[in-house]
């Protein structure tokens, strides 16, 4: 690779294109970096306007040997988004439109830079809403969110992005542009390529534009906060509410003992109604064809369970602003680092059946490596994917992850689960990626790399490659 100083970088592409925006090392300097604090080592960022700019400049890069890391909201976890000093950061901001949003197909071709949020809003003027949803929508891209295959609250329902995704158009490292912006669920015309961008963190392409479909937008709704003795009771409860035929389930986020206890302290909310032997919290959400509706079907569905799945408390939303006070205690988890900071964190999916061995095994493995180690445990239940935050560690111990990556590793992959359920891999994750994925898949995914990326200039050092 060329090494270009990031001034040298600057002056040199300043005036490259007339669609390509360029910020340098001062100014970006004291802008927000997001969730890394080295998201703008690179010291300089490009905005182009258009795919056909992004390939230009995809293209010079190739030939100057400059490395490139996509950037969408930067509101990625696992590091995916670091850069360095020589490298070009290539930001999709300027590539902001809904080119398209069509209530009777019910789909929408956004491009890369759109937000979550400014898609879900277009949608909820024609009754309509995306399939993915993420308490960081007002900041998340719909090309961020493609390439680390998001998933979100309404995974157990809609799937993952991967799911919601019709077609899309993608920048190759050869500066090709990948075109296929299908609108269609039904495509049986060879291997389906998309799937090469999509959860491949940028290794493979800059995605600049996606064709996605739409689901229906219902407003009504109910929201409880329901105690529970373990992740089983709190599945029963789950699944009675997706079988109700004049209801559906919006929502299911169970919340371990620990997490709620600091979560109401953080915003304030009174937990005197839940009884002392409840080891876990459920919010559940259930919308239908008006508040009554909902409402009565939550209560009664709930009255109706009480016994049989052994409840131990809750509370149903009086208000639309009691329920997002609910949902603040489950979306809004930085409090964890107020309380613990640098806590390392996780990401897992479990088959549900097996969630609480899996917690408890997971408790025992932790203290097996210091007694005084915890979990601060918390997620979307109904899919079994678990957020993990280990509070009381010693981060300045050099060696103090390794053993914790083990403990919580430990028998994901043997029940069918993954090591990572919907943050991606970039640079946090590749020992559990190299340690947990299978060789071949492994080796297969290096076979694409070199094949599309031979130079390996795009996101290098993440998924890894």
């Amino acid at each position: 690779m060329t090494s270009y100083t990031p001034t040298q970088l600057f002056e040199t592409l300043r005036s490259f294109d007339t669609e390509i925006g360029l910020v340098g090392p001062d100014e970006l300097a004291n802008r927000d970096p997001g969730e890394h604090p080295q998201n703008f080592e690179a010291g300089v960022m490009a905005f182009p306007a258009t795919t056909e700019a992004v390939a230009r400049l995809v293209s010079w890069c190739g030939r100057e040997n400059v490395a490139i890391v996509p950037q969408g909201g930067r509101t990625g976890l696992v590091g995916g988004n670091i850069s360095r000093p020589g490298e070009l950061i290539i930001s999709t901001a300027r590539l902001s439109a809904i080119d398209m949003l069509d209530p009777a197909e019910r789909t929408a071709v956004a491009q890369a830079g759109v937000t979550l949020q400014a898609l879900q809003e277009a949608a909820g003027r024609h009754g309509l809403t995306t399939g993915v949803d993420l308490p960081s929508r007002g900041t998340a891209t719909i090309g961020g969110m493609v390439s680390t295959n998001a998933g979100g609250i309404l995974a157990f329902r809609n799937g993952v992005m991967r799911h919601q995704v019709l077609g899309l158009e993608a920048v190759m490292p050869n500066g090709e542009i990948f075109r296929d912006l299908t609108r269609v669920v039904k495509v049986s015309a060879g291997p389906d390529l998309k799937h090469l961008f999509i959860g491949g963190e940028g290794a493979f392409g800059i995605v600049t534009r996606v064709a996605l479909k739409l689901e229906s937008r219902r407003a009504a709704r109910a929201t409880a906060l329901i105690g529970v003795a373990n992740a089983e009771a709190a599945l029963s409860v789950i699944g009675h509410f997706r079988d109700l035929p004049f209801a559906l389930l919006e929502g299911a986020e169970l919340m371990w003992q620990r997490f709620i206890r600091d979560s109401a302290e953080t915003f304030g909310l009174d937990l005197g109604w839940l009884e002392p032997e409840t080891a876990a919290v459920l919010l559940i959400e259930v919308s239908a064809e008006s508040v009554a509706v909902a409402t009565e079907a939550l209560e009664s569905g709930l009255e109706e369970l009480w016994g049989p799945a052994g409840l131990t408390g809750g509370i149903v939303a009086q208000s639309l602003d009691q329920a997002r006070r609910f949902w603040q205690l489950r979306e809004e988890s930085h409090f964890i680092y107020r309380f613990h900071p640098g806590a390392p964190s996780f990401d897992v999916s479990v088959p549900p059946r097996h969630l609480d061995d899996y917690v408890a095994g997971l408790r025992a493995r932790l203290k097996t490596i210091d007694p005084a180690y915890d979990a601060y445990v918390y997620g979307h239940i109904a899919d079994g994917n678990l957020h993990l935050s280990i509070a009381n560690v010693d981060t300045s111990a050099a060696d103090h992850l390794l053993p914790i990556e083990d403990a919580v590793y430990t028998g994901v992959t043997e029940t069918g689960g993954s090591f990572s359920a919907e943050h991606g891999v970039g640079i946090e994750k590749r020992h559990a990626y190299q340690t947990f994925c299978h060789p071949e898949k492994q080796a297969l995914a290096r076979q694409l790399k070199a094949l599309l990326d031979p130079k390996g200039l795009f996101n290098p050092g993440k998924v890894p490659f």
